[in-house]
Formats: structure tokens, C-alpha cells, sequence
């Protein structure tokens, strides 16, 4: 999961190949719930480890339920509608979907068994609306407390005196999780007779009460519905877990690469999304028509789709989002794609969401050039042509703002000239539902190699440039390239396979097979950890010297190219600005007197227990200095557009500030 400040995407130019979606939230949260209600024991599997799980997970341990992996999945052993915990504070940070359902579960049993409870969230949590189900829980008998501001978390429940009688009443037309909530807690207090809910005004989002009325049914309630108005729990029901439970992918996030397939991906590769299917359970999963009405081609199987460009430009929709009003949000960013306005209407439901998501769209789809209207329950998207401007894309931790908004980085399939870059901020607010999209994304989007930004570090040996890159590569989210590592690696195989420091060939053909990978930090050659092994000093001594033989560098320079992929390089070496990229958008030669690296040096060696003298260590440098200047294959030099940073006084933090500002002053965003 990118854990930057922000995400910088350059001009996208197609995609392909196949995407395994995450378990769905809706889902994942529902069933944690009904398996902490239950008897028994659950094991979930292929359920969403994301932000809004997690804080399910702890808040029903907190209520006493035993949580643990089992059988490749987790095991729920639940309380069986008896409270283990009668007082605790619950967090549940920006989850709708652990928020509302556990307040109404909670509510009834401190009523039904004793017990108080405080629930709240974080400053957006406390700002989305959650007055309808307080009230409808008040109706028949459960004490609700407001700690903060009527009508909003936090809550503290503690009591009361819940009874079944009159149906409770419940808008339908602000949250379906209202519902939800309801049909999820009210069967703990059906012993004394059936307990029936009727809906006031239009029930929106009806899809997400089919997933409910579905995971009920395997819980073993059975929940009778009159249309959409009236719903009827029947007496004495009691939740029996089913044992195991896989959860599907998540529909919602199906809906980005859906986009993606229809806009990016050719007839003959497809983007291929497992997870969802034609057997799909999810509403969101009808995106499909919505996308196939913009003019994707789509195929698919019970757990699969396949999906291509069709119509292009897309053709645009003037659609009733009730349906689907979270994957909706995708189809604003399509509209930039298609060929006249695209009106979505009947999303209300948008304002009381993570954001004001009306007004968070519109807002940031005129960054990028649009023309947008918006109202109180519908937006209308014009389409951008060549016009398309870079934008840093404010994400109001929306994980859905931040994903769609990744769907306008393939702007040049739209005209644009040239393709301009989207900057994401906080992407890491993907993780409530989708930790790893962005990655998933990268994995089948393509781009001009030429677009993929590359920063290059050079310097002498001992400059720091090694921690400084991997410093800048973590801050900005690009991959690492440590030239350095790949010829001490070099050395070491040919160490361990006794190949000889003069025999060029077997030495290119060993560096042509190295099975190199960079984890951060860590480094690992044919998949074992050889991070430390590598800072041997025979090993660095030979490295030296493999480093001077043309035959070797030939045969790691497409090793080093292939390092060039999305969202972003920063490599560093000897030759990384000179040699091989040349192309690189910001070279930094770092430099350092020779008695700084000298004392460097020395304390990283006296720290590992290793004896060595600083004047001995200074000689070393400086005669590795001059023979790297004066070496005919790639010598030690600056190239003529790098910018020079001495960082003999700079700490490592000053040193990544000042890189990352000059590389700021390069971005159009």
C-alpha cells in the first residue's frame, strides 16, 4: 500500500491482463458481524483486510469474541446474542458499515442483557448522519444517548427497555445502512413474536438490502418482504453459523478496471477481472450495464469478467444511479471520456458518504478542465477533449475519490497533447477497501516508456547515495534501482559459483541470470535475503573490479532498464545520469569531501564490531575516487544537466527534502 504524501500518475496509454479484486466490504463486514452474533464457530474466508474490517475485527474482540486464522481463512467464534463484555468504548474510525449495524445490535442488547457502550469515530464519522436509526431504535424502547451534536456520533448506549409491538418505522431515502443496521440486529429480540420494520418514503440503494436479506438467509433468518416497504422478522429466530463462508469480490471495486477495460484495453487483451461474475450477489455488479451502455465490450463467467474498448468515444448516459450509487462515482470519470454530457441522477446518498461526494466530484473534475453542473441529487459531466490539465487530485480520504481519479491518467487516449500527469494526494486512503489498488492498477496499465519518471544519483563511493535514493523512492512511491547492489551481487554469485575475476565471459553470462530483487531495504538474489551478505568486504573488492569489465555492464544494462516501470524510478550508481538514463527528468550527483565519507564509513564499521582506521579508509576512497574517474567504460563524471548536492553537513532528512523539492520544481502538478 503507497504510504505517501502523494502519488503522482504520469500519462497512461492502455492496459491489459488480469486483476483478483479484494473480498467485498459489504460483505465482509456484514458476515463479521453475523458470525460475532451467532453460536458457534465461523471461519470467513477471502475476507477484505482492509481499514473498515479492521475496525470490526477489534470491536468485536473488545465485546469478547474469539478472532483468529483458520483453515486459510478467519474463525469468528461468536457470542451466540449474549453480551461477554457489558461496558466498552468502541472506535470504528470512517466505517458505515461496522458503525450503524453494531450501534443497533448494541443498542438492543444493553437493553436486552445490561451493558453500556460508547461508539465513535473519526471528525467525518461524527459528521454523517445516523439520527433515523436512533430514532427508530428509541421507538421501541432502547436508550440513546447523543454524546456530541443531535442526530450525529458519537453515541453511548445503556439500556432501556427494547420490546417488539408496533413496527418500527425507518426513512428509507437517507442510508440503506439504516436498514441494514436494523435487519441485522432485530432478530436478538424476536423470542416474544415476529418483528416487523416498514420503510418511510423511497428505499434507496436496494441492491446493498439484497446482500443483507442473502447473508441472513445463510445465518438461518429468513426475512419476509413486502415489496420494499414492509419487512417481517419471524419470531424466534436465532443466527446459526453455516460454518465456513467465502466472501466474493468486491463489485465496487470492480467497477475501476471495468472503466479501465472500456477505456484502455484492446479486443484481443482484455482487462480480465476474477472475483465477480454473472453470480454475483452485489448490486454494484449491474455497473456492467451501465458500462455497456457507455460502449464497453464486456464477456463474462460466474466469477469473472473480460472487458474491452468498444464504442469510443464512449457514449454518454443520462442514467438513474439508485442502483449502484457507489460505483457511480466511476461513471463521472468515464463521462470525461464520452461523447456528450452524461447526466447521473438520484444520488443523494452521495452527500452523507465519506465526503459530500456530489460537491467533492465536481470540484475536482474542473481541476482537470471540466465542465461540470451539480444539484442537490445529481451531477452532469461534460467531456475534455484535448483540453485536459494536470491536477493534484484532493481525495477528502475518500478511498472511492482517490480510485476513480486514477481513470484520468489515460487522458491521451482522449486527445490530449501531450498527456498530462494526475498527482492523487493521500492515496494511502485506499486502504478502507482496496490497500493494495494502486499496485493492482500498475500491474495492468502501460505507459510510453519515455512518460515513466526516472531520478538518477549518482556519486562516488560512501557519498550516501544509496540511503538517499531509497529515502527519495519511499517518499515519492517509486521502485528502487541500487546499480551498486546488482554488481556486488554480481560478485557474490560468481564468488559462490568460483568464477575467476578475469573471466569476462562467464562473468556477463552470470550477471545476465540474476535474479535480483529490492524490498525496500531489503535485497534478495535468487530469493534469499542477501541484504547484509552483500556488504561483505571480499565481496565488495570484487564488485569493484566486475564493475570495470564492459561485457558485464553490457549484460546488466537491460537488467537495470527493466527497473523502469509505473509510477516511477529513482535510481542510483556511478553512471545512472550519464549512461543509462540518460533521458532521466532530475540528475543529482551527490558529492562529499573524502573525509566525511571517510568518518562515515568508520562508524558504520565500528558499529558492527569491525576494527578499521579512518586514515586508512580515506586513502582507500580517494585512490577508488581517481580510479573511477579515470576508468574508459562509464567513468565517475557528472552529467552536463545534473544538479549538484554536497552533503557533507546535511543530515539524510535535508539531504531527501532538498532532492524532493528540486523535483517538485520539475512536475507540471
Amino acid at each position: 500500500m503507497y504510504a505517501t504524501e502523494f502519488l503522482d500518475l504520469p500519462p497512461l496509454q492502455g492496459a491489459a491482463g488480469t486483476v483478483r479484486l479484494p473480498g467485498s466490504k459489504s460483505i465482509s463486514n456484514r458476515l463479521l458481524l453475523l458470525a460475532g452474533l451467532s453460536e458457534g464457530r465461523t471461519v470467513l474466508h477471502d475476507l477484505l483486510d482492509s481499514d473498515d474490517t479492521r475496525v470490526m475485527i477489534a470491536a468485536l474482540r473488545q465485546l469478547g469474541c474469539r478472532i483468529e486464522p483458520q483453515d486459510g481463512g478467519l474463525c469468528v467464534t461468536g457470542l451466540g446474542g449474549r453480551l461477554e463484555v457489558r461496558q466498552a468504548q468502541l472506535f470504528l474510525g470512517n466505517a458505515g458499515t461496522a458503525m450503524r449495524p453494531l450501534c443497533a445490535a448494541l443498542a438492543l442488547l444493553s437493553g436486552l442483557q445490561g451493558g453500556e457502550f460508547e461508539v465513535s469515530g473519526v471528525a467525518r464519522m461524527h459528521e454523517r448522519p445516523i439520527g433515523d436509526l436512533v430514532d427508530a431504535l428509541r421507538g421501541i424502547g432502547c436508550r440513546i444517548d447523543y454524546l456530541g451534536n443531535e442526530g450525529y456520533p458519537p453515541l453511548r448506549l445503556a439500556g432501556g427497555q427494547p420490546r417488539p409491538g408496533e413496527p418500527l418505522r425507518v426513512r428509507g431515502d437517507v442510508s440503506s445502512q439504516f436498514l441494514t443496521a436494523l435487519l441485522l440486529a432485530l432478530p436478538l429480540m424476536s423470542e416474544h413474536g415476529p418483528v416487523v420494520i416498514e420503510v418511510e418514503g423511497e428505499l434507496i440503494s436496494k441492491p446493498y438490502i439484497e446482500i443483507t436479506l442473502n447473508l441472513l438467509r445463510r445465518f438461518g433468518i429468513e426475512v419476509a418482504r413486502d415489496e420494499w416497504r414492509r419487512f417481517t422478522i419471524p419470531a424466534h429466530s436465532r443466527y446459526r453459523s453455516p460454518g465456513h463462508v467465502h466472501v466474493e469480490g468486491d463489485a465496487s471495486s470492480a467497477s475501476y478496471f471495468v472503466a479501465l477495460g472500456a477505456i484502455a484495453a484492446e479486443a484481443a487483451r482484455p482487462v480480465r477481472i476474477e472475483g465477480v461474475g454473472a453470480e454475483s450477489i452485489q448490486g454494484d455488479i449491474r455497473f456492467v450495464e451501465a458500462a455497456e451502455a457507455m460502449g464497453a465490450v464486456v464477456r463474462q463467467g460466474p466469477n469473472w469478467l473480460e472487458v474491452s474498448r468498444g464504442a469510443w468515444p464512449l457514449r454518454a448516459l443520462d442514467l438513474d444511479c439508485n442502483h449502484i450509487p457507489d460505483a457511480a462515482m466511476t461513471l463521472a470519470v468515464m463521462a470525461l471520456y464520452a461523447d456528450g454530457p452524461t447526466r447521473l441522477r438520484n444520488i443523494a446518498s452521495w452527500r452523507v458518504k465519506e465526503t459530500d461526494r456530489i460537491a467533492a466530484m465536481a470540484t475536482e473534475l474542473r481541476k482537470l478542465g471540466a465542465h461540470v453542473i451539480e444539484g442537490p441529487d445529481y451531477i452532469e459531466v461534460h467531456p475534455l477533449a484535448g483540453d485536459w490539465r494536470p491536477a493534484a487530485i484532493h481525495t477528502y480520504d475518500d478511498h472511492r475519490v482517490a480510485m476513480c481519479f486514477s481513470l484520468a491518467a489515460f487522458n491521451a487516449l482522449a486527445g490530449a497533447r501531450p498527456g498530462v500527469p494526475v498527482r492523487i494526494l493521500d492515496p494511502k486512503c485506499v486502504a478502507k477497501t482496496f490497500p493494495d489498488y494502486f499496485e493492482t492498477l500498475f500491474s495492468v496499465a502501460q505507459a510510453r516508456t519515455a512518460d515513466i519518471p526516472v531520478i538518477t544519483i549518482d556519486g562516488p563511493t560512501a557519498s550516501g547515495k544509496g540511503t538517499l535514493a531509497s529515502e527519495v523512492a519511499q517518499a515519492l512511491g517509486y521502485h528502487l534501482l541500487d546499480s551498486g547492489a546488482l554488481y556486488r551481487a554480481t560478485a557474490l554469485a560468481a564468488l559462490d559459483a568460483g568464477i575467476p575475476a578475469d573471466d569476462e565471459a562467464s562473468l556477463s553470462r552470470l550477471a545476465g541470470r540474476l535474479a535480483l530483487r529490492f524490498d525496500g531495504q531489503r535485497i534478495e538474489l535468487d530469493g534469499r535475503d542477501v541484504t547484509e551478505t552483500l556488504r561483505r568486504e571480499d565481496v565488495g573488492l570484487l564488485a569493484s573490479r566486475v564493475s570495470a569489465l564492459p561485457g558485464v555492464r553490457q549484460a546488466l544494462l537491460e537488467l537495470q532498464l527493466a527497473f523502469r516501470r509505473l509510477p516511477g524510478l529513482v535510481a542510483d550508481g556511478r553512471d545512472m545520469g550519464t549512461v543509462i538514463f540518460p533521458d532521466a527528468r532530475l540528475k543529482v550527483f551527490l558529492t562529499a569531501s573524502a573525509a566525511t565519507r571517510a568518518e562515515r564509513r568508520h562508524k558504520q564499521l565500528i558499529s558492527k564490531g569491525i576494527p578499521a582506521s579512518i586514515d586508512d579508509l580515506r586513502q582507500d576512497l580517494e585512490a577508488r575516487d581517481a580510479r573511477d574517474r579515470s576508468r574508459s567504460a562509464a567513468p565517475l563524471v557528472p552529467a552536463e544537466d545534473a544538479v549538484s548536492l554536497d552533503n557533507s553537513s546535511l543530515s539524510i532528512e535535508e539531504s531527501v527534502q532538498q532532492v524532493l523539492a528540486w523535483w517538485q520544481q520539475r512536475r507540471p502538478v
